[in-house]
């Protein structure tokens, strides 16, 4: 099982020297893939509820620094050779998804193929009133943006039809490394499940309670898959706990996680981060195999 890291992007995470630090040295102490999540806005009262926490309130305050993921990680990328980065997760629905599949391209070229595409059909519908977007219907935009997507990545001379976006006859360089990027589908309900069974790459269970929530949406995507005649093992399946505890990677390992992901902030102090990641590392070394 792989380990992850989730720490760029928020706070601290978002200060041009700690990305370089944070990302060099969780490459050099083997760390398989950098996470960066997404906000366009945050309210200071939001009637929204947070859907991974038991209060239904988001922990980061509305006045933290929140980057741009795909602009952060370019300079994660940039910084680093070989280590995976991936948004966890950008909210699809609010953007234009032949703008995104052009950044996204851009971004998986220019790291030499390592974009994991983290997408989520998004929670806040503040947000999306600010954006313009409609709030309903956003799991369908989500589905038909990939779809949309994959097509430009795909096709020398892409065309698409749908209810939420259409171009004809149209040329979307450069193509991503492979002329396609693993999507990984955001979300812990059943719907997101659901999702990531009939058209996804893989899974990011986010926050999760402990291992027994863990082993019962793996169980229930593993149920999804079935229906959609899709083979749970063709899925990479990452998760994040709300509290991680070093026992729990042999059962996550068991129930056939790919990748635990670590999820804490690094110190504002560049000069310490280094030994920050080191010492996270270290921490989870003896729990992987």
């Amino acid at each position: 099982m792989d380990l992850g890291l989730h720490a760029l992007g928020i706070g601290a995470g978002a200060d041009r020297a700690v990305i370089d630090a944070v990302a060099t040295g969780a490459e050099r102490a083997g760390f398989a893939t950098l996470w960066s999540g997404e906000h366009v806005v945050m309210v200071d009262r939001s009637t929204s509820r947070y859907p991974y926490s038991d209060d239904g309130q988001i922990a980061i305050p509305s006045t933290a620094d929140w980057i741009d993921p795909l602009i952060g990680l370019s300079f994660a990328a940039a910084a680093t050779s070989s280590i995976r980065i991936a948004t966890g997760v950008l909210l699809l629905p609010e953007h234009n998804p032949v703008v995104v599949a052009k950044q996204a391209a851009t971004l998986d070229r220019l790291s030499a193929g390592r974009l994991s595409l983290g997408v989520g059909i998004g929670w806040s519908r503040e947000e999306f009133d600010a954006l313009g977007v409609s709030f309903e219907r956003r799991g369908a935009r989500t589905k038909e943006y990939v779809a949309a997507m994959r097509a430009l990545w795909r096709d020398d001379i892409a065309t698409f039809e749908g209810e939420f976006v259409a171009f004809d006859s149209v040329r979307v360089n450069p193509k991503p490394a492979d002329r396609s990027i693993p999507i990984v589908v955001g979300g812990n309900s059943d719907a997101a499940l659901r999702r990531v069974a009939a058209w996804g790459d893989g899974w990011y269970g986010f926050n999760l309670a402990g291992v027994a929530e863990a082993a019962a949406r793996i169980a229930f995507l593993g149920a999804q898959c079935a229906e959609n005649g899709r083979d749970r093992g063709e899925l990479r399946v990452t998760v994040a706990l709300r509290d991680p505890q070093i026992d729990d990677a042999a059962a996550l390992a068991d129930l056939g996680v790919d990748e635990l992901v670590i999820v804490e902030g690094p110190p504002e102090d560049a000069e310490l981060a280094a030994g920050w990641v080191s010492a996270v590392a270290a921490r989870w070394a003896s729990a992987l195999r």
